[in-house]
Parts: C-alpha cells; sequence; structure tokens
C-alpha cells in the first residue's frame, strides 16, 4: 500500500523521501564514486563505459550524460551526491543552479541577490500550510521538515526537499 504523500503537490519541488531515496541509490552511489581520482579519471574518459558499470536505470543514466540535472533529481538524485558530477566538471552549484532553473548564471545570482522567487502560488494544496523549510545559499535545496512551501519552494524549478520517516 503506497503512503499517503501530502508533499507531492509542491510545484517544481522534488520530495526526496525514502521512495526516492531507493530510485535513486545506485545514481548516488555512482556519484559517490566520483569522490576518487581514479573515479573522476576512469568518468572522464569514457562516460558511458563507467556509467554502464553501474545498476542506473537508463533514465538515470541518459540524465547524467546529458547532465540534467533535473532528470537526476526526478529520478531519484540527491543534489548533494549530484554536486560530485559538476564538481568533476569543474562547475559551480551556482552554474547548476542556473541550469536548473533555465537562467544564466549571471541571472541566477542576480534573482537570488534580490531575494529569490515569490513563494505565491508555490503549492496546490494543504502541503504549504505548516512546517519549515531552510533555504541554501545556492537556493536550489531545501532541508529540514520539507512540510512547508515557504523558503525552499520559493526557488522554483530544481528545490529538493528532504522527509524524514517521522514526516
Amino acid at each position: 500500500m503506497a503512503l499517503d504523500k501530502p508533499y507531492a503537490d509542491i510545484p517544481g519541488t522534488t520530495v526526496f523521501d525514502a521512495e526516492m531515496s531507493r530510485r535513486g541509490y545506485p545514481l548516488n552511489q555512482f556519484c559517490m564514486s566520483l569522490m576518487q581520482a581514479h573515479n573522476r579519471e576512469r568518468f572522464r574518459a569514457d562516460e558511458r563505459a563507467y556509467l554502464d558499470e553501474w545498476p542506473m536505470s537508463a533514465a538515470q543514466k541518459s540524465a547524467v550524460l546529458a547532465r540534467d540535472y533535473n532528470a537526476m533529481l526526478a529520478e531519484g538524485g540527491n543534489i548533494y551526491f549530484l554536486a560530485k558530477i559538476f564538481s568533476t566538471d569543474g562547475k559551480s552549484f551556482v552554474h547548476a543552479a542556473a541550469k536548473m532553473t533555465g537562467m544564466s548564471e549571471d541571472e541566477y545570482q542576480a534573482m537570488m541577490l534580490a531575494g529569490g522567487r515569490s513563494p505565491q502560488g508555490a503549492s496546490t494544496g494543504s502541503a504549504a500550510s505548516t512546517g519549515s523549510a531552510t533555504d541554501a545559499s545556492a537556493g536550489s535545496v531545501a532541508t529540514g521538515s520539507a512540510t512547508g512551501a515557504s523558503a525552499g519552494s520559493a526557488t522554483g524549478a530544481g528545490c529538493h526537499r528532504y522527509i524524514g520517516r517521522d514526516d
């Protein structure tokens, strides 16, 4: 029986719950492998061959090859693990967040310095009524109880929330 997910209706937000954690496990383990220099070198030398060593879904592999961070999030990727990919590419968190929102880095930085996106209209249901979320410095990650839409969903596309067992 599927669990009720009152937080599933937050537009532009991928909620990282236990189900997403299970789905993304192979993708996230691949990302963690990039912490070792020899694995980064192997990945850079032949991305497809290195990815094929991991039991990832075709959709996960395609998302990595395309550097489609929103698709990686949708496939269970955890933004903190995905950071290993853009770091391997020599890119910043700002670069990834800008790409996830469809903005240039300059546009994204200007938006965030101006206070981020408005939270108005961020939720279509009860998920926005209670709880709290904290906005990360790049504006693409929300952590905390994640039942509220106040801070985290203000960033729109690329927002990633974490739901614990008790939520």
